[in-house]
């Protein structure tokens, strides 16, 4: 664990934060230091070291955008290495601690820089506009976002110390746009994100929702009532369980939609 400001400036700070701290914790003593730039990722559970790893993301905001580098330890040799943002590989909700580096290092530390004035401040995605703590407001703060997604949140997702879970398990697919309009013609109001000139991401829940998943339990496990993109553990539920009902949510989505999931969760 630990906080060390590495350095500072009128406009912003960067900080070298133990892997070991609670990310959720951080983003909250951030937030009480009006540092900027994750509150949209506020609530999400887990620690400093696994943040990286996954490029955790929510709200229009990825870690990576504030990521200057991560410390790590070879687990072979036990010499300590450095990696860069652009060493790490980012992408959507991966890294090259999940792929080509996978179970070869410890992350020790991750350093991140922070705004202290001026932030930019994302309220464009997932209903955080309309949340009563932003609507109507004409200065919108860090921390009003993050009260907002943090009552969005609760709201959507299941507490994972109420019912097992491991948040989302699947990631938003991004398609052609070509294939994106084809299948508008068929499903309407199938939402869509462009994402650049020829690709659009769609949202997982809403094809596993309309693929007949959501709610849906066979045995101990199970899709969640209210976030399709969720997969539950009722009590007593197996991991291999778990995989099967992964497998059959991904096979149905294909078998209607022409469109294959891949799965958000590190699978070991």
């Amino acid at each position: 664990k630990g906080i060390a400001i590495v350095e500072e400036n009128e406009t912003e700070v960067v900080v070298e934060v133990g892997a070991g701290e609670g990310w959720h914790d951080f983003v909250l003593y951030a937030i009480n230091k009006n540092w900027g730039g994750i509150e949209n990722l506020s609530l999400i559970p887990g620690t400093m070291g696994a943040a990286p790893m996954q490029n955790i993301g929510a709200y229009g905001v990825e870690i990576r955008e504030v990521i200057k580098k991560v410390s790590a330890v070879e687990i072979a040799s036990g010499e300590q290495k450095v990696f860069t943002n652009e060493d790490c590989q980012f992408g959507y909700r991966e890294s090259i601690f999940k792929h080509e580096l996978k179970n070869k290092f410890i992350i020790s530390s991750v350093t991140l820089r922070l705004s202290k004035i001026n932030h930019t401040i994302n309220i464009s995605y997932g209903g955080i506009r309309d949340s009563p703590h932003i609507k109507g407001k004409e200065t919108v703060t860090i921390h009003d976002v993050s009260t907002a997604v943090i009552e969005i949140r609760r709201s959507k997702l299941p507490d994972p110390v109420k019912i097992g879970n491991a948040g989302s398990f699947f990631k938003n697919p991004v398609i052609e746009t070509k294939t994106y309009n084809s299948l508008q013609k068929g499903y309407p109001t199938i939402p869509g994100f462009k994402v650049n000139d020829s690709e659009t991401k769609v949202p997982a829940a809403w094809l596993i929702e309309h693929a007949g998943w959501k709610g849906k339990a066979i045995g101990n496990v199970g899709v969640h009532q209210h976030q399709p993109l969720v997969l539950v553990n009722f009590g007593g539920g197996k991991g291999d369980e778990i995989l099967s009902l992964a497998k059959q949510v991904q096979h149905s989505v294909h078998e209607k939609f022409g469109v294959k999931l891949q799965l958000e969760v590190n699978i070991v």
